[in-house]
């Protein structure tokens, strides 16, 4: 996957060792934190169990579920079976995963009415190419070559299905930098629910609260302030409930940022609406794909998803680089810390 900047911070002390427990007296929580990677983003899990050898035998499972799902959708991989499908068109016997995962990214699609396509690896190809050889460019690729790639863009032309998923326009390619950060993270939820796991916070570039910490209370996630690494823009409460930001500064063509990795999929440009894009949902799945979506949308488009989709939306707007980041909410109201 494209390594991706943290754009959400765990409010709390970070920790350089794998494996960290702090002990409590017998019979009450004990915090364990993993620190690793997934899907090319820094990863964080802090677990509360009285039993810190049970804790860490299930970050063993979530670190082992993280490498398995990176095997599937992972484009740096040429033998995941995204790149297998990239590269054929074509791929039979698709992993469950595969198909959930997409499922997932064509319903975002469909009631986004397209601002969400998986299918825009193409766009960022062509980006990618382009300012490999013009560097300096301040005009970016040309309409036409833009026009010709829009082509291939259109995630209705993706035919599902368990037993086989195509590409059916030739030269198409999928992408699922968008949500599958979101999906890996649900997916490790479940993993850690099922091992009866309540109170768990999951930070895998996208963040999941499940229950609460130690002390009753919820649990602490800031939003970095965009372009600014280390610096909070503001804290939520999170209590059963997942978290997701984007911004076009995570990843940039060029230094001044105005061609960046976040694609409006009807046009082939770079949305400069907004700097961030938070939206907070009770799946991480969800939060992350629409926060993909909103950074091309209008506030008025963006304000009536939310409140159809029951969603939270937090779009930070700074009008020149020098100008204090000013935030907007739509949608419902999350808990809110600052």
């Amino acid at each position: 996957m494209v390594s991706r900047r943290r754009f959400i911070t765990i409010c709390a002390s970070t920790l350089a060792t794998t494996f960290v427990a702090v002990r409590a007296p017998r019979a009450s929580p004990t915090t364990v934190r993993w620190h690793g990677t997934a899907m090319g983003a820094k990863a964080e899990l802090i677990l509360s169990h009285p039993d810190p050898r049970r804790a860490e035998a299930a970050a063993v499972l979530v670190e082992n579920e993280i490498r398995r799902l990176e095997n599937i959708f992972s484009l740096f991989d040429a033998t995941s079976s995204l790149s297998r499908l990239n590269r054929r068109g074509v791929l039979d016997a698709p992993p469950l995963d595969l198909v959930r995962c997409l499922d997932d990214a064509a319903r975002i699609s469909t009631v986004t009415d397209g601002a969400f396509d998986a299918t825009v690896q193409p766009l960022w190809e062509l980006y990618s190419r382009h300012f490999a050889k013009n560097p300096t460019d301040t005009a970016g690729p040309a309409r036409d070559d833009i026009q010709a790639v829009l082509k291939r863009v259109d995630y209705s032309a993706v035919r599902l299905g368990t037993k086989r998923i195509a590409l059916t326009r030739p030269g198409m390619k999928l992408t699922l930098n968008g949500i599958a950060q979101g999906y890996v993270t649900d997916r490790v939820a479940e993993l850690l629910k099922s091992e009866g796991f309540d109170n768990v916070l999951i930070d895998l570039g996208e963040v999941r609260g499940l229950g609460r910490r130690d002390d009753g209370s919820d649990w602490s996630v800031g939003i970095q302030t965009p372009g600014q690494a280390g610096a909070v823009l503001r804290k939520l409460a999170l209590r059963n409930a997942s978290m997701a930001t984007s911004g076009g500064y995570g990843t940039r063509f060029t230094p001044q940022g105005a061609f960046h990795h976040l694609f409006n999929p009807h046009t082939g440009g770079n949305p400069q609406m907004w700097t961030s894009i938070t939206v907070i949902a009770d799946d991480a799945t969800r939060a992350d794909a629409l926060s993909t979506a909103f950074y091309s949308l209008s506030e008025k488009r963006m304000r009536d998803l939310a409140m159809k989709l029951k969603v939270s939306v937090i779009a930070s707007v700074s009008v020149i680089a020098s100008d204090p980041v000013k935030t907007r909410l739509l949608g419902r109201t999350p808990r809110d810390f600052s």
